[in-house]
């Protein structure tokens, strides 16, 4: 079909993927417990744009050329592992509208819920600049593209398109499920801070994760 081999195990094995927890996920996990459902969603799809960037890249050879670079490889993954940091870090020592003092409207706006276009973004950045799912993609879909196609383009794209749809619909049931968390402590601003310190700290471990990974 167009190029592409084993479509049934490629479904199969993304499928296992989706289910099986990464930094995705525990950003969407954590977007949807610091803010809600609607936040995760919003992350969630941000992170399937990151992967439509990583399907077009894969499709016309950018993500093979990222690969072979150790140079590449290296920026981006300390600049990923810095944003990961950095959002963990805000996540921490952010406070709760209730410990925001009435006149300070710094504080108040540094703590503010992020808007659907910063959650996005986010997702989006988050997914873009981890090493790990530009080695994946390049790794992971030529197994299923037929050597001597002369579509192979087209079957990167095709393949690249069932993933994000696949990993877009899991990824939103795991907004949904661990935004009703949020739901459940809304009134309880203490464990909402400390929520949100563990997230950020998460975030944290997950950047230093991600520097200290290799090839």
């Amino acid at each position: 079909m167009f190029g592409i081999v084993h479509f049934e195990f490629f479904v199969v094995a993304v499928f296992l993927l989706n289910v099986t927890p990464g930094p995705d996920t525990a950003y969407i996990v954590g977007r949807s417990v610091a803010q809600g459902r609607g936040a995760g969603l919003m992350s969630a799809l941000g992170i399937s744009a990151g992967c439509c960037i990583h399907s077009l890249a894969c499709a016309f050879g950018l993500t093979a050329l990222l690969a072979a670079s150790a140079t590449a490889f290296t920026v981006i993954k300390f600049v990923g592992a810095m944003y990961l940091i950095y959002l963990g870090v805000r996540l921490i020592f952010s406070k709760p509208a209730d410990d925001v003092p009435a006149g300070d409207t710094r504080a108040s706006s540094s703590s503010a819920p992020k808007s659907l276009r910063q959650l996005f973004l986010q997702g989006f950045w988050t997914n873009v600049l981890n090493p790990k799912v530009v080695l994946f993609f390049v790794s992971f879909f030529p197994q299923f593209v037929a050597t001597g196609s002369e579509h192979k383009t087209f079957a990167f794209l095709t393949l690249g398109a069932v993933f994000v749809v696949m990993s877009m619909l899991w990824n939103s049931f795991v907004a949904w499920i661990a935004g009703s968390v949020t739901q459940r402590f809304s009134g309880k601003p203490t464990v909402k801070r400390w929520l949100d310190r563990g997230v950020g700290s998460a975030f944290v471990g997950l950047g230093i994760k991600l520097a200290t990974t290799s090839r």
